[in-house]
């Protein structure tokens, strides 16, 4: 058959849009989205067509019929598997039952209630970003943020960008472009996305200049590799990754005492952003607060990880530097918005007042004990037995780890209890795909053919939601 023929029955986008079904489509996407949905399809079929001309029986409709109709009824189905995937990649709320506290893929750090509500009634409308109600006048953009940062690290002044490269970007753009800038080959960092040390210092505009090994760095390495164009010395935090063996590196006291020997700037990019030791939950991270004392000119770490909050990035140090960065043109483009400000400035209020483990969700997920969450997995458990098929489901409390995740603490993995799901129908890969499914995504991870449920990361207000998936089973 010609292939002219196939392609006289192919319906037009016109004729698409003007089915029931697809005006029914059209109020939950809009024309617009709807038109261009219809576009793809037909161009879609169209190329069947085309590559099976020849092949009747290989044509698209399922019955092999290509009559007008049929390809139309066609064109309808996959304009709704169109538009019901294009809902899918909408953001939308899900319960991270992995136990990874930081889950990049998750939007790390969930936030706390006050950062949701200070979001949803101070910032959601007008606000005052940048005015100030005493004067009338205009005011500093993110002025509490900055002021609860000074006083949790001790530093001199503070300036919010939106993430943590950004700071990096900032801070070596301003004070580092078109000179050198010294780092250990140790702590040359990739972290996810792609982002690499070596990158953002070649677009920041300095030169870097890589000194030691990549398991021993000594200051004599530093001392050789100063020069006239020298602007500052780079330290940066391993976050994702940890060197241990035969290594060596100064102390960050002794990095910084060398260096302002030398007149030049020490920045730690501190990645993390621990506000406090947290080495009783085994996490050997930068202290900011000790970072400071021990003398770093300027030090960024983000928001979203062990500090609790949203993306952002936190620079804190000397005044002179941070007002150097403020005024640097880029910092415009790279500056916070409301939304950001407000979850900080509630989250950072949490930490001020004393209440980190108890009202940022992250902190407190951290330090819940392997007990406390395996009462809770039994508490919910005896619920689900109650509502649950007990032929179908069959559930098992074990041992097992959490992760910090987000980049963060790597070797650090927090004992836990998880619950063990295996159904007498579904194998677990179809038990997980269904949790992910559900009316509200429940994401999980399968081991040892099994999937595992881990509480520490599912708020308590969120079991009802993870009992109703498993009970649409």
């Amino acid at each position: 058959m010609p292939e002219t023929q196939f392609l006289r029955a192919l319906p037009s986008i016109d004729a698409l849009l003007r089915t029931s079904e697809a005006r029914s489509l059209g109020e939950r996407t809009g024309l617009p989205h709807l038109t261009a949905l219809a576009r793809n399809v037909t161009d879609e079929l169209r190329a069947e067509l085309q590559a099976h001309a020849k092949e009747a029986a290989n044509a698209p409709a399922a019955n092999g019929d290509l009559s007008r109709e049929s390809l139309l009824a066609e064109a309808v189905k996959r304009l709704e598997r169109a538009v019901e995937n294009a809902e899918a990649n909408r953001l939308r709320r899900v319960i991270n039952a992995t136990g990874v506290i930081l889950h990049t893929n998750l939007g790390r750090a969930p936030l706390s209630a006050a950062a949701r509500r200070a979001v949803a009634t101070e910032a959601a409308g007008y606000c005052t970003l940048e005015y100030d109600l005493t004067t009338g006048a205009r005011g500093k953009r993110g002025a509490r943020v900055e002021q609860l940062l000074v006083e949790l690290t001790g530093a001199e002044a503070a300036l919010v960008v939106n993430n943590c490269a950004a700071a990096a970007l900032l801070v070596l753009s301003t004070l580092a472009r078109d000179g050198e800038t010294i780092i250990s080959r140790g702590e040359l960092v990739e972290i996810g996305g792609d982002f690499r040390v070596p990158d953002v210092m070649a677009e920041s505009g300095t030169r870097m200049v890589e000194v030691g090994t990549t398991n021993r760095t000594k200051l004599a390495d530093y001392e050789r590799a100063i020069n006239e164009r020298t602007r500052l010395i780079l330290r940066v935090h391993p976050s994702n990754y940890r060197i241990v063996g035969f290594t060596a590196a100064p102390a960050l006291s002794e990095l910084t005492a060398f260096a302002h020997e030398n007149n030049l700037i020490v920045y730690e990019d501190a990645g993390s952003g621990a506000l406090f030791d947290l080495g009783a939950y085994n996490l050997d991270e930068p202290v900011i607060s000790e970072s400071i004392k021990e003398g770093a000119d300027i030090v960024s770490f983000s928001g979203d990880k062990l500090l609790g909050a949203t993306q952002a990035g936190l620079i804190v140090g000397r005044r002179n530097l941070v007002e150097r960065c403020r005024k640097n043109s880029l910092y415009r483009a790279l500056r916070a918005d409301k939304l950001a400000l407000a979850a900080l400035a509630a989250t950072l209020d949490s930490h001020a007042r004393g209440a980190t483990f108890t009202e940022v969700p992250a902190l407190r997920m951290l330090a819940a004990s392997r007990a406390e969450i395996e009462k809770r997995a039994r508490a919910f458990l005896r619920r689900a037995r109650t509502r649950l098929d007990a032929c179908a489901f069959q559930f098992e409390i074990i041992a097992g780890e959490s992760a910090i995740g987000g980049g963060s603490a790597p070797t650090t993995h927090p004992p836990t209890a998880l619950i063990a799901v295996t159904h007498a129908q579904l194998s677990a890969a179809t038990l997980e795909a269904r949790f992910r499914q559900a009316r509200l995504p429940v994401i999980a991870r399968i081991l040892d053919e099994r999937v595992v449920l881990d509480l520490r990361t599912v708020a308590s207000e969120e079991e009802s939601a993870l009992l109703a998936a498993l009970a649409a089973f």
